[in-house]
């Protein structure tokens, strides 16, 4: 995973070799981010990949870009996030709002009943005594906890929507790093001072453009592959963190969200992009181990993570199991 040593120029025979110089800090996090990039996207197509045409890779490249300058048809590619979603969400913005009267509501959905049971006997909250009813587990994951179980249940189907090809098959994975970085981006945020839900509500919609992506890429890639090539991963992922910022502002997203899809891991990015940033790549990294490609030694790891971020590391692994 290291980058190779420039050759030496004009060096005269048996003369001593000049050490390389050492890269900025922030020359050092962007090639780390790279090196993460690339081989999350190697791991994500790897049954699927191949030495695609480089006017393959353009075509789908340019139907990528042209969707993120169309959002309404992008947004026509995914399912409709369901009704009862944004009616609670509203709720939960209202401060008068009581847990009998958010209880109510999630009763009304048999699906929602059983999320919530469940997430609030999750080993992420630890009652001491299973919860067996939707007031006392509201009251468990609190405003900020329910917010950010509904919006996962919402984006879900997004995510793991029927398709076909490559789109079908690499959904799964999309969306397990999609709730990862959701909730390693929620913990980084206090620690920037930005807000945990804004985060978690980034963290699962970036991934929104990519499945779109893999979608436009089994159209004209139509035996069931996919470009494999690092470059163009790269590519394609910066690409579709953009397609889902356009996605967002058409869905009425707050304005913090949307910047920070599109903005995420560039210098000089807000506290919400950075969030981001870090949550994305504690997740790929959480996965990328996981699937053995990497050791937890691995320097993408020891170098590419403070002690706080791999502790969120480990946090997720706990969640997984």
């Amino acid at each position: 995973m290291k980058n190779w040593i420039n050759r030496l120029r004009g060096a005269p025979e048996n003369a001593p070799a000049a050490a390389a110089p050492a890269a900025a800090p922030d020359e050092q996090a962007a090639d780390l981010a790279a090196d993460i990039e690339a081989s999350y996207y190697r791991w994500l197509t790897a049954a699927r990949g191949y030495a695609a045409p480089e006017e393959v890779e353009t075509r789908i490249l340019d139907s990528v870009h042209h969707l993120s300058a169309q959002p309404g048809e992008a947004a026509g590619l995914v399912p409709r996030v369901p009704e009862a979603i944004p009616k609670l969400l509203s709720s939960l913005s209202d401060e008068d709002a009581s847990v009998a009267d958010l209880a109510r509501q999630v009763a009304q959905d048999v699906v929602l009943v059983a999320e919530v049971i469940r997430e609030a006997n999750s080993a992420y909250y630890r009652p001491i005594a299973p919860v067996k009813n939707v007031e006392a587990a509201i009251m468990m994951l609190g405003q900020n906890g329910l917010r950010m179980l509904l919006a996962r249940i919402a984006f879900r189907p997004l995510i793991n929507m029927q398709a076909n090809g490559f789109a079908r098959e690499a959904a799964p994975q999309v969306w397990n790093q999609s709730v990862s970085c959701a909730l390693a981006s929620s913990l980084m945020a206090p620690g920037l001072s930005t807000g945990v839900f804004e985060a978690y509500l980034a963290g699962l919609m970036q991934n929104v453009g990519l499945v779109v992506a893999f979608r436009l890429a089994d159209r004209i890639c139509t035996d069931g592959r996919v470009p494999g090539s690092s470059d163009f991963g790269a590519q394609l992922l910066a690409a579709s963190r953009q397609l889902s910022s356009a996605i967002a502002a058409h869905w009425s997203f707050p304005q913090a969200v949307v910047d920070a899809i599109a903005h995420a891991g560039e210098p000089g990015s807000d506290h919400l992009a950075e969030a981001l940033a870090q949550g994305d790549r504690i997740a790929k990294l959480r996965l990328l181990i996981d699937a053995g490609v990497i050791g937890e030694d691995d320097s993408l790891v020891t170098d590419g993570l403070d002690n706080f971020q791999r502790r969120c590391l480990g946090k997720l692994a706990k969640l997984e199991g």
